[in-house]
């Protein structure tokens, strides 16, 4: 998401790179709430639901294989699902967790979350506080001052007792019906330069001064939360630049690049991604965070090469489609110009990248999340049928195509081995929030 989030950029969205590549089908024209993760990650058909067996324990690590190569999806490790809640159903039309309805879960001892992994969502979980307390929660499930007990007592808890934390302070709840789907998103690393060189041509561009953001709330109640962009054009207000016109010159000469980049397919997913690390050629890391997009809808190139048989299942991974696109400039660049959209990056100098909540996002510790759905900051169990990302992760990011209940997209840091395991990522099975006590005594006053 990804993410100015890493995840809005780096993110933003996420989305399961390798293995989703083929449903992309693009995100809503109406723009969601910025500062989420830039990844647009298609509508994906509904999850499956999730085994009725027990779960088998707690997942194991991944641990990359010899025969994985850079750019390829790592194989899945299997694992078997939680069983979710019962639950009443979902009202139609519900547009928040609290209209969706939540259930009492277990208590978080009950989990089967790892030390490790307790450590590092707590670590994240303590980073986001400041800006959980000020954030309005849209999802219905928690207020401001429910946080103050659990982040006040994180300030000076020790990581090594992660998980008597997170079972003092907080409860567990299930969204809905609790049927999970993750995807995996991930911080590329690419060629580039900061100034235009041989070898180095493909322009990445800061946001423009003339690219307006218009947030249609302050016209119609019912409007709310939703966003246009586009630019004035004497007393009109028109649609932004597209892919095309952008690639065609539309804003050279402005002064905008921030850097140049080796390979334009390469940039293609790294604007997919929504933020990632420019390897300079003296050997320095230049990283760059999504800043705003061109306010066109995303069209995923991944479907369009397979609904024309141009790409065969198996080839429609990022390795395969990047193969595609460099067999032919040309025609490659052509087939990049149907996804209209456009990302519009800035340089990041501190931690990062940087998720919804303006906090760094962690490596196999953050998640995308729909702020409708899920408090961000609130930490989330995952039970699914791929034990890597099996267990305990924080909300600290959002994405284009990350919406709905129980829809997350998983971070896992940078280098090939994310690039491997988050571009292969597609896991089903059952969700959990972790809230605050308070939280759950008002939601669930019987308990």
């Amino acid at each position: 998401m990804i993410l100015s989030g890493a995840a809005a950029r780096a993110r933003t969205f996420g989305f399961a790179l390798l293995a989703a590549l083929p449903l992309l089908s693009g995100c809503a024209s109406v723009i969601p709430e910025t500062g989420g993760s830039s990844r647009p990650v298609a509508t994906t058909p509904p999850p499956r639901p999730a085994s009725t067996l027990p779960a088998t324990g707690a997942p194991r690590p991944y641990q990359p294989r010899p025969s994985e190569t850079p750019g390829a999806a790592a194989r899945p490790i299997p694992a078997t699902a939680r069983a979710t809640l019962p639950a009443a159903p979902v009202p139609q039309g519900a547009a928040t967790a609290a209209a969706s309805g939540v259930v009492a879960g277990p208590d978080f001892a009950a989990l089967g979350v790892t030390d490790q992994q307790a450590a590092a969502a707590l670590a994240a979980f303590r980073i986001s506080c400041p800006s959980v307390q000020r954030r309005a929660d849209t999802s219905g499930l928690t207020q401001n001052a429910d946080w103050a007990e659990s982040c006040n007592a994180a300030k000076g808890w020790s990581d090594r007792d992660a998980a008597a934390f997170f079972a003092r302070y907080f409860g567990t709840v299930q969204v809905g019906t609790g049927t999970a789907f993750v995807t995996g998103y991930y911080e590329p690393e690419i060629a580039a330069s900061r100034t235009k060189r041989a070898g180095f041509d493909v322009p990445i561009y800061r946001r423009p001064a003339d690219l307006v953001e218009v947030d249609l709330g302050q016209f119609a109640d019912d409007l709310k939360g939703r966003k246009i962009r586009g630019r004035a054009d004497g007393s009109n207000f028109i649609r932004y630049h597209d892919r095309a016109a952008i690639e065609g010159g539309a804003l050279a000469g402005r002064g905008l690049e921030i850097a140049w980049a080796a390979d334009a397919a390469e940039f293609f997913f790294l604007q997919i991604q929504g933020s990632g690390r420019l390897r300079l050629p003296d050997g320095d890391i230049m990283r760059i965070g999504y800043d705003t997009q061109n306010g066109r809808d995303y069209v995923g190139i991944g479907k369009l090469l397979l609904d024309r048989g141009e790409l065969k299942s198996g080839q429609a991974s990022m390795q395969g489609i990047l193969d595609y696109l460099r067999a032919d400039p040309v025609r490659g660049a052509a087939v990049m110009n149907e996804n209209p959209s456009w990302v519009f990056f800035r340089e990041l100098t501190g931690a990062g990248p940087l998720g919804a909540l303006g906090v760094p996002v962690t490596g196999r510790a953050s998640v995308a999340a729909d702020p409708k759905f899920v408090p961000l900051g609130a930490p989330v169990f995952l039970s699914l049928d791929r034990a890597e990302p099996n267990g305990l992760w924080v909300a600290q990011d959002t994405g284009g195509a990350i919406k709905g209940a129980n829809r997350f997209d998983s971070f896992w840091g940078a280098g090939n081995d994310a690039r491997a395991i988050a571009g292969g990522m597609s896991g089903r099975g059952a969700a959990l929030l972790l809230l605050p006590r308070a939280s759950i005594a008002r939601l669930i006053p019987a308990r």
